[in-house]
């Protein structure tokens, strides 16, 4: 007999790549990945890895049997999910993660109502940009993801996941208070073509927004300062260092020296939650999207 833990091991290296990455996965020290690997390649009689450079690389057999895994671990959550809906409780434990504004504007109220209405149930949370929260829930590292895309930019959601809309979140933008458009009631993004600009991290899906946005208007924008958090952002913008797109969502007060202004033609981010079509029937994921949705109505 094939032993679940194992192929859960083996499944994780394979949907990580290393056995670093499978430990971090899992949650466990390299060497205890090591350890069931090695037995798991006793039990089926041939090596399931073979050494590539410093790491290691599936086998044919290892890929075969990885395969094999990927669809047990999937008809289990299948069962799991099956076993939570007769049962009809919520109990157990989901894993949430969140984009940072999100994780800030909607998990306090949303984990509040769920320990209030389900005190069996167990919530972890996490912050994680929405491709990596994405790759989490697929991974089975996650059991639902809070993510977004924007009206003109849209975010690739792979297949065997089943989507929900959260809300509409509107951005302003921000700019130091003496901006000679500080006083005015609504602005274009046109208007900043001459300002320097505060931008999230290279690479992230909203900096590929905002310079594709940007360049669709005829600006090329100039990004001289690049920050994750936007209470980073609104610091610099009120140190008089450039302007920035700033979504409501989880904003909090804005700084002294720092000016919002609505943008005319309406900037708005599209709010998600996703997780795996498996789960569909896991009363713990349902409840966690509608604790999620509810408070989210509440702050359209």
């Amino acid at each position: 007999m094939l032993n679940l833990e194992r192929l859960r091991t083996l499944d994780a290296l394979a949907r990580h790549g290393s056995v670093s990455a499978a430990a971090d996965g899992l949650h466990v020290t390299t060497s205890a990945v090591s350890q069931q690997l090695a037995k798991l390649e006793r039990e089926v009689g041939q090596r399931l890895l073979a050494k590539n450079g410093r790491g290691v690389r599936l086998t044919d057999a290892g890929i075969l049997l990885a395969d094999h895994a990927a669809r047990i671990l999937s008809q289990v959550e299948l069962a799991q999910a099956d076993i939570e809906a007769q049962r009809g409780q919520v109990v157990g434990e989901v894993r949430i993660a969140a984009f940072p504004t999100a994780a800030r504007g909607l998990f306090p109220a949303a984990v509040s109502r769920l320990r209030r209405d389900h005190p069996e149930l167990r919530v972890r949370t996490s912050e994680s940009e929405p491709e990596v929260a994405l790759r989490d829930v697929l991974r089975g590292d996650a059991d639902l993801a809070v993510v977004l895309d924007w009206s003109n930019k849209r975010l690739p959601v792979p297949g065997g996941l089943t989507m929900a809309r959260l809300m509409d979140d509107a951005a302003d933008v921000a700019m130091p208070a003496d901006h000679p458009l500080a006083g005015r009631d609504a602005v274009d993004l046109e208007d900043f073509a001459d300002d320097d600009w505060v931008s999230w991290p290279e690479g992230e899906f909203c900096y590929e927004w905002l310079v594709f946005t940007l360049r669709s208007k005829g600006i090329e924008p100039r990004i001289a300062h690049l920050a994750g958090e936007h209470h980073t952002q609104l610091a610099l913008i009120g140190a008089g260092l450039g302007v920035c797109v700033a979504p409501r969502l989880g904003r909090g007060p804005v700084p002294e020296g720092v000016a919002v202004v609505p943008v005319r033609q309406r900037v708005r981010r599209h709010v998600y939650a996703v997780w795996r079509s498996d789960a569909d029937r896991r009363p713990s994921v349902q409840a966690a999207a509608r604790a999620l949705l509810e408070v989210a109505g509440q702050l359209e």
